[in-house]
């Protein structure tokens, strides 16, 4: 009788699914409440880690849009300030200037009320002088052509004539306007007249 109760248990035990797997495999109902806990963490723990990337995205794109808009205004108020470097250098040079325009005003009424052409060639002679001094001063250097040989670099040819002697062709015989040269840089090519 005794081996019929332990029969009878074990098939007691086995129909109310104790020890029996489910259809998923898992052997009781605790293992399957920590695949569940274990899911919802994951999920958690993805969701947080998805939060702080937005959050650093958000912060990045907010980085990029202050610096763009402090580029932006960093350009444009360069170059404001280029305009007024500009202006500022152009009325210095014109104050530069006027000195000489106000000798030529003085020369003009001197014109009109001498007979005597001497002391008006003096006074044009001073104000040229004086003019030449400004350029000289301001980096403004004339271009000394005449009797070289032509450079289509750096001159302009008017036109050719043809001179007696071999030693002048292809070299600059007349200046019909003067070139001038600011700092090493070609400000007005001289138009020159080119033997041939």
């Amino acid at each position: 009788m005794v081996r019929k109760k332990s029969h009878e248990e074990g098939q007691a035990q086995e129909m109310s699914g104790e020890n029996m797997p489910d259809s998923q495999g898992y052997a009781d109902n605790s293992t399957i409440e920590n695949g569940t806990d274990t899911e919802q963490f994951e999920q958690s723990g993805k969701a947080a880690a998805t939060d702080e990337i937005t959050q650093k995205l958000t912060e990045m794109q907010d980085k990029y849009l202050r610096l763009s808009a402090e580029f932006d205004n960093y350009r444009k108020r360069t170059l404001r300030e280029k305009i007024e470097m500009t202006k500022m250098a152009g009325e210095s040079v014109l104050q530069s200037i006027l000195p000489v325009i106000d000798d030529f005003d003085r020369a003009m009424v001197s014109i009109n009320k001498t007979d005597n052409c001497n002391a008006v060639k003096e006074g044009i002679s001073l104000i040229y002088s004086k003019l030449s001094d400004f350029l000289r001063q301001n980096g403004v250097k004339e271009m000394e052509v005449l009797n070289t040989a032509f450079d289509s670099d750096t001159q302009e040819a008017v036109t050719n004539v043809p001179v007696t002697d071999e030693s002048m062709k292809g070299k600059v015989v007349d200046v019909i306007q003067k070139g001038y040269v600011m700092n090493e840089k070609v400000i007005r090519f001289p138009k020159v007249v080119v033997g041939e």
